[in-house]
C-alpha cells in the first residue's frame, strides 16, 4: 500500500480519532482540531485550531482530506430556531467547504486526490426532531455529487452516512443501558455503530482501494435504512 499524505479535520475525538489511530500507521496525517489529539496517535503535525474562525495553514501537497466535525441538534422543529439551524450548516457544511477551497490545489498535485465528508441515515430515513442535521447533512450529499462531478478527473469525492455511532456527540442517545438496548432493538441487526467500524470504512474510501469509487453517499445503517424485519 503507497503512503499517503492525509488531512483529517477533526482527528482528536470520536470517529476522527479512530481513523487517524488506522491512517496514521502507514501514511503520513495532519491533524486539524480545537482539541489535543490523543497522545497514542502518531500525527505527523497537529493544528491546534478552529476551522470556522482561524485561518487554516498552507499544505502543498494533499492526496486526502477528510471532514470529520459534526453535530447532533436534536429538537421538536417548533423549538428550534434561525441559530440552531445557521449553527449546524457552519458546523457541518461551511467548515468542509471552508477546507475544500483551501486545499483543492493541494489536492490536485496527487495522482489519486480524494475528500471524504459525512452525512447521515436521517437524510434518506425521515426521523422525528432532526430536521435541523438532516437539512445541514442533506447539504453535503448534495455538496458531494456536485463536486464529485465537477472535479471527476482529478479528485474523488465519497461521504459516509453512519447510523448512531458510540461516540461523545451521541453519548445522549446511549446515556442508560435501556436507551443503548432501544437503539439496538431499532436496527434490525441489533446493534450499532462504534467509531472504528465507520473508520475502517472510511480508511478504505480514501485509499487506492477505492481509486474508481466516487460521488457515493455509504449508507452504514446496521439495516434501519435498508431493511424491514
Amino acid at each position: 500500500m503507497n503512503s499517503k499524505k492525509i488531512l483529517i479535520v477533526g482527528g482528536s475525538k470520536g470517529i476522527g480519532a479512530a481513523l487517524g489511530s488506522i491512517l496514521s500507521k502507514n501514511n503520513e496525517v495532519i491533524n486539524i482540531s480545537r482539541s489535543d489529539p490523543p497522545s497514542d496517535i502518531s500525527y505527523t503535525a497537529h493544528y491546534s485550531l478552529d476551522v470556522l474562525e482561524e485561518e487554516l495553514p498552507k499544505i502543498e501537497k494533499l492526496d486526502g482530506l477528510i471532514y470529520a466535525p459534526g453535530s447532533i441538534n436534536l429538537k421538536p422543529f417548533n423549538r428550534l430556531d434561525e441559530k440552531d439551524f445557521l449553527n449546524d450548516m457552519k458546523i457541518n457544511v461551511l467548515g468542509a467547504i471552508k477546507c475544500i477551497q483551501k486545499y483543492l490545489d493541494s489536492l490536485k498535485k496527487s495522482e489519486d486526490g480524494s475528500v471524504l465528508l459525512f452525512s447521515t441515515v436521517a437524510v434518506k430515513m425521515g426521523m422525528p426532531f432532526h430536521s435541523s442535521i438532516a437539512s445541514a447533512k442533506g447539504a453535503i450529499e448534495g455538496l458531494i455529487k456536485s463536486l464529485a462531478a465537477e472535479y471527476a478527473a482529478t479528485i474523488r469525492f465519497n461521504a459516509i452516512a453512519p447510523t448512531v455511532t458510540n461516540t461523545d456527540l451521541a453519548s445522549k442517545l446511549l446515556r442508560n443501558e435501556k436507551m443503548v438496548e432501544s437503539i439496538k432493538d431499532r436496527h434490525p441487526m441489533k446493534t450499532f455503530l462504534e467509531p472504528e467500524d465507520v473508520a475502517e470504512t472510511a480508511a478504505f474510501l480514501i485509499s487506492d482501494k477505492a481509486k474508481k469509487i466516487t460521488g457515493q453517499i455509504i449508507e452504514m445503517d446496521c439495516g434501519i435504512v435498508t431493511l424491514k424485519t
